[in-house]
């Protein structure tokens, strides 16, 4: 499958352990970064997210700052996410990198993307999902952070604005959520010696971790959606490298409700605590 490309892109499609790949002539290698390459990437997972994509697409070529790259990963998707993609970066106003993981899960594509990142000379490491749209700051705000000496962003998730969310939506399911990051700080298998930073509240859209910790840290795990929650393992992982992990509340991700008007509020969190619910079917958890 061919590789889209933006402007100054390299035109290549790459995986990592198992996947298929191919590289063009100006695709990443170990060298590092080529002389004006962006020190900042963006890491899009996306699975049969044609429809979804475009606003992602959109409000990352909306940021205020745009020296970055983007590396979207198609994981196995069946519908036309990859042609979304190659069609965006023909205008983009930075580069555009379609990698292919054939193995599912979100955790597993998310490694791909930043290990292909890393190999193509990233210092700096953003990622969010297919169905999120970015604050116009986002990767200012980063650059910002990770300016200051931060090496783990763990952002804020607010509701997608255009899904209209009710008050329970916007603000009750928020607070829970808190909560429950509360309650995760103060147990066992998030506290002791080995962890280097406090436990905090992280979502997998909306998170920058720069390339030598996530090298250093082994970065995500590669799973299944229903296995784990890949951004907690990440954290924790992340934690026991570097004391240097922030929660930034104004590193604002505006996120889809879908899985919850899906699911319900009830299973919604179970799924989140450690998947204590998951659906019998398991194509249910990718909620379209």
């Amino acid at each position: 499958m061919s590789a889209a490309h933006g402007r100054g892109g390299m035109n290549a499609a790459h995986g990592r352990g198992g996947t298929n790949a191919a590289h063009g002539s100006g695709g990443p290698s170990a060298g590092g970064r080529e002389a004006g390459a962006p020190d900042l990437w963006v890491v899009v997972p996306a699975y049969n997210e044609a429809v979804s994509l475009p606003g992602t697409l959109a409000a990352l070529a909306a940021q205020e700052d745009t020296a970055f790259a983007l590396v979207v990963v198609d994981n196995a998707s069946t519908d036309a996410t990859a042609e979304v993609v190659r069609e965006f970066a023909r205008s983009a106003p930075f580069p555009v990198e379609l990698v292919h993981e054939p193995e599912p899960g979100a955790g597993t594509a998310a490694d791909t993307g930043f290990r292909y990142a890393v190999a193509a000379g990233a210092r700096l490491l953003l990622r969010t999902d297919a169905d999120c749209l970015p604050a116009r700051d986002w990767t200012a705000v980063a650059r910002s952070e990770f300016g200051r000496g931060a090496e783990l962003l763990c952002g804020r998730s607010v509701p997608r604005p255009d899904e209209r969310p009710t008050f329970a939506e916007a603000r009750l399911l928020p607070a829970l959520v808190r909560l429950s990051a509360l309650y995760g700080r103060h147990r066992a298998a998030h506290r002791g010696p080995r962890f280097r930073a406090p436990y905090v509240l992280c979502h997998g859209h909306n998170l920058g971790i720069t390339a030598a910790l996530y090298v250093r840290c082994g970065g995500a795990p590669r799973e299944r959606l229903e296995e784990g929650s890949e951004d907690v393992t990440l954290l924790n992982r992340a934690r026991e490298h570097s004391g240097r992990v922030v929660r930034v509340e104004h590193l604002v991700v505006r996120s889809s409700l879908r899985r919850l008007r899906s699911w319900g509020a009830r299973r919604t969190l179970l799924w989140y605590w450690d998947r204590r619910y998951r659906p019998v079917d398991t194509e249910e958890v990718h909620v379209r």
